[in-house]
């Protein structure tokens, strides 16, 4: 087992409500007057009140000119961001730079080489021996497959602390003179923020009692689906790839998938007492309502996460996490099940457990 000892989710500071948004997208994105009523009903339906963006609202039609000069805007608000949520995250475990044994980092919504773990090194007294692990290209599933990473290197190494930094800049991919309906959808839908969490090894889990364990994980694959979700990469830089295929996909596999990793700790879904699901946008929260056959206040969390800051792409569940942990903490006792879905497509469970009082 390893020990979450501590989560952290930032946020950028310029907030915005959905309707501002909605009519400065229009006119990013090039949409005529007469096709305003449609972006307006898009957006009013994706269950998003506000959003944080790394940027004023008035700089994103110069930033967003051409792909070099957003991935240049991504690199500087997301290294800012992730030094944020893991000095948080340090602060709030009690530890600093120089326990971290292993540091991921997860992000989809740019490139950055050196990697925005390299680039923390230059602001943080991390060890130069420190282990990295860069991933890019898991999208909205990194944050669960991040943790459950992580947890696989704390099982071998039980002394350990490691810490995952998930952070993603969504704001800055949307593309301009684009109509389409991906593009659109995908205008309303995501907001910019980060997260970081620290895990400890089994035998340091002893200095942060009371708080969840990772007892296993489970990655599921879907063979045939890579164009449900992603990105298609060109010259104006990375455009969104949204199917509507993605709730179907939920429905048909999600349920199935659920029961089998808890059969194998013998468990049932009735035997879990909290969820933390990503918010991939309403439908998504619909279909896994009905796939998993729970109350939709189960996923109440996610709802409201998904309301007051959008979706977050991988940052979103763990900012699920920290409010599940912060703001309703579980029974001792209790299982939990942290789970996302991203591009390939496919699905990562996280099982979780808070320890007995």
């Amino acid at each position: 087992m390893s020990t979450i000892a501590a989560v952290s989710a930032v946020l950028p500071e310029h907030r915005y409500a959905q309707a501002e948004l909605t009519e400065r997208m229009a006119r990013l994105t090039g949409l005529p007057d007469t096709q305003l009523p449609v972006l307006q009903r898009i957006h009013g339906n994706s269950g998003v009140e506000h959003r944080h963006l790394a940027l004023p609202l008035d700089d994103y039609p110069e930033v967003t000119a051409d792909f070099g000069t957003a991935n240049d805007a991504f690199v500087a608000a997301a290294t800012e961001l992730a030094h944020r949520a893991v000095q948080q995250a340090l602060d709030r475990a009690g530890l600093v730079a120089q326990d971290v044994d292993l540091l991921v980092s997860t992000t989809i919504t740019g490139v950055a080489v050196p990697s925005l773990d390299a680039r923390l090194m230059a602001r943080m007294p991390l060890r130069s021996d420190v282990r990295r692990v860069p991933i890019l290209g898991l999208g909205c599933v990194g944050g669960a497959a991040g943790l459950a990473r992580a947890h696989d290197y704390l099982a071998g190494h039980p002394d350990d602390v490691a810490v995952l930094v998930s952070v993603e800049v969504c704001s800055l991919t949307v593309q301009r003179d684009d109509t389409s309906t991906a593009n659109l959808v995908a205008s309303g839908l995501f907001g910019d923020g980060a997260s970081a969490v620290v895990l400890v090894g089994e035998r340091a889990a002893a200095r942060h009692p009371g708080r969840p364990v990772v007892l296993a994980s489970r990655s599921r694959f879907y063979p045939d689906t890579e164009r449900a979700m992603g990105w298609d990469v060109g010259s104006t830089g990375l455009k969104i790839v949204l199917g509507p295929e993605v709730p179907e996909l939920v429905r048909a596999h999600v349920r199935d998938d659920v029961d089998t990793f808890l059969a194998g700790h013998r468990l049932t879904r009735a035997d879990i007492g909290w969820w933390v699901a990503h918010p991939g946008g309403p439908k998504v929260i619909d279909a896994l309502v009905d796939a998993l056959e729970v109350d939709r206040e189960a996923l109440g969390v996610t709802t409201r996460s998904l309301a007051r800051i959008g979706n977050l792409s991988s940052s979103s569940v763990l900012h699920v996490l920290d409010d599940t942990l912060r703001e309703r903490p579980p029974a001792p006792g209790t299982h939990g099940l942290l789970m996302a879905m991203g591009p390939g497509f496919c699905l990562e469970t996280v099982l979780l457990q808070m320890p007995e009082a």
